[in-house]
């Protein structure tokens, strides 16, 4: 079943008419799962007002990622992670080592969802795009799409799903009915991450963490990480611990600095931090040395997928922060 906070918003979206869909909110608060339950209602064999029947052949194909009306595209290493199966060629050629996974959407995908959005629905439900998330589609690939979002074949209905849905092409917002993301309360958020496996000692933390996103803080617990290392790291790095990022990849630790910065900056203006309890912050530096700290993370983070070598930009981003954290 799916969380509470993304069966109502399908349901709402449901009882709407329309061929394109743009979910968009910040990570964490269940983009893909929402589209995917979007997709599984329009294709499912006997719907309800609530969504799809969870039990028809339709439902079992999206399940085993064989349906031949729902195509998906996504960056290939996202694919891969989520188990929907790639075309035959980039699979082989991934397999060959003639090139990597791409971490981008890639325009030949895009072909072909545009050539699978004209063919005949082979289930007779009609046929489903989903795209996520959005903002990998880079410009070629985005206006490869356009046309069809436009001017779509009678049956098939488009959910593009952005955790940064500002970087999309205008032309591609103004095509479709915009969904912001629905937040779910801190109860909520904490009884699903429980239902998930994560110890009610641990998701308060958690959640913290993932700044109120739950399956932010459900993907830190499956990483193995812990509240009570979060609440540690804080110091550790204003020490220049190295292990304080130990097993977090480079856009991690960005990600983890950043938020300390953030925390302690709101420190310094009189509020309250969101990431971490007050008592596990470091003193806090002067306020140009912290806008200077995330300038230079903000920096970083706009080129950390590239290959550098990981443990080198960890040791260089702690050594950064430390010296941030350690200026009078």
């Amino acid at each position: 079943m799916s969380a509470p906070w993304i069966a109502a918003q399908s349901q709402a979206l449901l009882a709407q008419r329309g061929h394109a869909w743009l979910l968009q909110g910040p990570s964490g608060l269940g983009q893909y799962s929402l589209a995917l339950e979007l997709a599984r209602a329009w294709l499912c064999d006997r719907p309800t007002p609530q969504g799809a029947c969870r039990q028809c052949g339709s439902c079992h194909a999206i399940d085993v990622r064989t349906h031949a009306d729902l195509c998906v595209l996504m960056p290939e290493v996202q694919m891969q992670e989520l188990g929907w199966p790639l075309s035959e060629k980039a699979q082989s050629d991934i397999d060959d080592k003639k090139r990597k996974a791409s971490k981008e959407i890639r325009v030949d995908a895009m072909r072909d969802a545009v050539e699978f959005s004209q063919r005949t629905s082979a289930r007779g439900r009609g046929k489903a795009v989903l795209v996520y998330p959005a903002e990998r589609m880079n410009q070629i690939t985005a206006n490869a799409l356009l046309k069809t979002l436009e001017e779509p074949p009678g049956d098939v209905k488009f959910v593009l799903a952005s955790e940064a849905a500002h970087q999309l092409l205008p032309t591609i917002r103004s095509r479709c009915i915009a969904h912001t993301m629905a937040w779910p309360d801190e109860a909520t958020s904490l009884g699903w991450l429980q239902a998930q496996g994560v110890s009610a000692a641990e998701a308060p933390q958690l959640l913290r963490a993932a700044g109120g996103r739950p399956e932010d803080a459900a993907q830190f617990a499956q990483a193995g990480r812990s509240g009570k290392s979060w609440a540690l790291l804080p110091n550790a790095v204003a020490r220049g611990d190295v292990g304080a990022v130990a097993g977090f990849s480079p856009a991690q630790a960005v990600d983890a600095l950043q938020k300390l910065c953030h925390d302690l900056l709101s420190l310094q203006a009189g509020a309250e931090p969101r990431f971490f309890a007050a008592t596990d912050l470091p003193p806090a530096a002067p306020v140009a040395a912290l806008t200077g700290w995330w300038r230079d993370l903000a920096g970083t983070a706009r080129t950390v997928e590239h290959p550098f070598n990981a443990g080198l930009m960890l040791e260089a981003l702690v050594s950064q922060a430390h010296n941030a954290l350690n200026s009078r």
